[in-house]
């Protein structure tokens, strides 16, 4: 299923590229402004296999595929498998950190939330949350950056130090660009969880525990939450969709050398294997992404796994 998805999203990236009007040709010659000479621009559009019919083209792609080739860049001839090799840790990294930044905000204060619900913290979390949602990543990112950087001078504005070079740096540099991609996924976290914890006290089973004589924080371990996680899991697999495109934003704002830095150049440039190769990855992401859901609820809910 996951192969079949890959493929029909491969299928519709490349098809869309080959209809946007423009050659590719031309733009890689037009850098100086000038128009290029027809003769050159045929003699790169057969260099580069632009001048085969569509489906030869589309049939060569899906055979390099197979072999997993990706092609290979059309702006500076680099494959585009050792670009995506490159970048896609950066891009992940920062992806795993957001996620868990949103998981620990937004988890516990939903939580907290519904058992204290119409509280002073459950009210002032509503209006905040319902804020994060109103607001653009970027403008987050921005803000981020003017206040913390430039203005209090606590966080560096952005860049990217190795791991391996300056780990402390390194942190440094992850943690504005982290808390941007959260703050949707935050506010999303603490909603569903808040809703499904109030929903989860409502239930006969929560009463007969209490009435058992088991203490709170035993029922809400173990008979609220574990009905209640099942629901915040599957919202946060929806909306890794998401944070996969806001990541493309907050990269650029933040200047961290993701997979965004290649996948704008390759749009302005009609780069097709690059464009191509870098959204098929994210792509498979989210689907992979999709299938760990599927297999924490099996571990959350053992009857998942019976249906």
């Amino acid at each position: 299923m996951t192969l079949a998805m890959a493929w029909v999203v491969a299928t519709i990236v490349f098809m869309a590229l080959h209809m946007v009007p423009g050659d590719p040709a031309e733009l890689l010659l037009s850098t100086s402004g000038a128009m290029p000479d027809p003769a050159t621009v045929q003699e790169l559009r057969e260099k580069l296999g632009l001048d085969r019919p569509l489906l030869i083209q589309y049939g060569q792609f899906l055979a390099g595929l197979a072999r997993g080739d990706l092609g290979a860049s059309l702006i500076d001839d680099y494959p585009v498998i050792q670009e995506i090799g490159l970048r896609l840790p950066r891009t992940l990294e920062l992806i795993l950190a957001g996620t868990l930044i949103a998981l620990v905000v937004g988890v516990p204060s939903g939580v907290y939330a519904a058992v204290h619900r119409g509280g002073a913290f459950d009210r002032v979390a509503s209006w905040v949350t319902a804020l994060l949602l109103a607001v653009p990543v970027f403008v987050v990112g921005t803000l981020l950056v003017l206040l913390l950087a430039q203005t209090l001078r606590l966080m560096p504005a952005g860049g990217f130090v190795p791991l391996t070079q300056d780990p402390a740096q390194h942190f440094k540099l992850l943690a504005l660009p982290a808390v941007a991609i959260a703050k949707g996924l935050a506010a999303v976290l603490f909603r569903m969880t808040r809703a499904a914890t109030l929903d989860a006290l409502a239930h006969d089973y929560v009463r007969t525990a209490r009435a058992k004589g088991l203490s709170p924080k035993r029922v809400l371990v173990v008979h609220v939450l574990r009905n209640a996680l099942n629901p915040v899991v599957t919202v946060l697999g929806l909306q890794m969709g998401t944070l996969l495109g806001g990541t493309v934003l907050v990269e650029y704002v933040f200047n961290w050398p993701g997979l965004s830095t290649p996948l704008l150049r390759a749009v302005e440039g009609r780069d097709y294997p690059m464009v191509v190769g870098i959204i098929l990855t994210i792509s498979v992401l989210f689907l992979l992404i999709n299938l760990l859901v599927e297999l924490l609820h099996a571990a959350i809910d053992p009857r998942v796994q019976h249906a």
